[in-house]
């Protein structure tokens, strides 16, 4: 699996919003991998904010 996937599989399986920190420290993906895999999914709207710093994955 890339980076993407493996990031949009931690969001889906995590139970509450998480930090960007917290996924690098689950993954062991660089910082700035994480960041730009982030950017992606907020972009194409997998992804929200419930609260400044935190994401979780959009769920209908």
């Amino acid at each position: 699996m890339d980076a993407y996937e493996v990031i949009l599989d931690f969001f889906a399986k995590a139970e509450q919003a998480v930090r960007t920190g917290d996924i690098v420290k689950a993954t062991g993906i660089d910082k700035k991998e994480v960041e730009k895999v982030m950017n992606r999914l907020k972009k194409e709207g997998k992804i929200v904010s419930p609260k400044r710093c935190y994401w979780e994955i959009k769920r209908d």
